[in-house]
């Protein structure tokens, strides 16, 4: 097994260096759940599933025990922190991060919200479809 993965001193350098608007730590209830809880209501994260590589155990799972729908609020999907700065402050907080060991993928963008979900996972069937699940996730 392996240990919880810890991201205090990485977001903790990022937070210091760069004005850093939120963190999400994306843990069960997915990034539906999580990101909601870090952004104002008239806002929604608009996110681009094919921004970051999906581990094969998510699109294995998907294709025995759950919807797309259920693994995107039950599981991270590989993203385990999420954090939210203004487009110019991104490249100073990525280069931090990753200089304390972290992988690091631009996800997506905050946007006004509207009528609309709180969190938009753009492309997110066909991901699971790359990270292995062998049934056409969308026809489910």
């Amino acid at each position: 097994m392996t240990p919880t993965r810890l991201y205090v001193k990485s977001c903790l350098a990022a937070a210091r260096a760069t004005p850093v608007k939120a963190f999400a730590h994306i843990t069960g209830g997915g990034l539906p759940e999580n990101l909601p809880r870090v952004l104002p209501d008239d806002c929604s994260a608009r996110l681009d599933a094919n921004s970051w590589p999906i581990p094969p155990v998510f699109g294995w799972l998907c294709d025995r025990t759950v919807t797309p729908t259920e693994m995107a609020r039950t599981f991270n999907c590989g993203i385990g922190m999420v954090a939210i700065l203004s487009a110019t402050d991104a490249a100073r907080a990525i280069d931090i991060l990753r200089e304390h060991g972290e992988t690091v993928y631009e996800i997506g963008r905050i946007e006004p919200r509207g009528d609309g979900p709180a969190v938009i996972l753009d492309g997110f069937p066909a991901a699971l479809e790359r990270a292995g699940a062998s049934v056409p996730v969308d026809t489910r």
